[in-house]
């Protein structure tokens, strides 16, 4: 049985304060979904994007000379559409990582981890500890609470295909916020194994400036 990846990119850019799809920005001189790309090389690639974007990411990989092989296809209106339409492109047995598009900085290490702690769990998915204190907000007041009770959840997230597939035949739900819920609702324990705070998904202009600093440094 086979080691697949999904990789979804979405992004519109709104925080960005940019006209460019985020995951077409540039990070050290190419596109950041190209990073990303390359982090799965060694695996069978399913991109999936907007309709609306083949045609510039098409153009991109020719000016890049950008030559990973991947399939592209359509993504949906919410993302729980575009992992299903993902889904569709790959077979029914083995294992997959879906990922953020606009994670480049995701390691070799941490991929081959995820498929490991996958097949011996039929999940798994990286998660961070919180570092800063938080609180828990009501309509009137809030209060701390433990930290050490919470994980800040990335991506890869990594599955048996068949119990995914299955977990993704159900309606969506805004309870879905990421594919580990998706499984989760379908009555599956969740396995959190230990992600990098390098692994960071890119959301504002300042995370750029992270990433790149992080990339100046390796």
């Amino acid at each position: 049985m086979g080691e697949y990846a999904i990789i979804v990119a979405g992004g519109v850019g709104t925080r960005m304060k940019s006209d460019i799809p985020k995951q077409f920005m540039l990070l050290s001189g190419r596109p950041i979904l190209m990073h990303t790309i390359e982090a799965f090389k060694e695996y069978p690639i399913t991109l999936v994007l907007p309709k609306n974007q083949h045609d510039y990411w098409n153009k991109l990989c020719d000016q890049y000379a950008f030559d990973i092989k991947h399939d592209v296809i359509s993504g949906g209106a919410t993302r729980f559409q575009s992992v299903t339409n993902g889904l569709k492109n790959i077979p029914d047995k083995g294992t997959v990582a879906i990922h953020d598009g606009v994670r480049p900085l995701v390691t070799k290490d941490t991929i081959k981890e995820s498929f490991k702690l996958a097949c011996m769990h039929g999940n798994a998915i990286a998660a961070i500890s919180l570092k800063d204190s938080i609180r828990e907000i009501s309509a009137s007041s809030n209060q701390a609470v433990d930290r050490s009770k919470y994980r800040l959840v990335q991506t890869p997230q990594t599955f048996d295909i068949s119990l995914i597939k299955k977990a993704y035949l159900t309606e969506e739900s805004a309870l879905f916020t990421d594919d580990a819920s998706v499984l989760e609702s379908d009555g599956h324990a969740i396995h959190l194994f230990e992600g990098s705070v390098s692994n960071i998904k890119i959301t504002t202009p300042d995370d750029i400036k992270i990433i790149e600093v992080l990339m100046s440094n390796e």
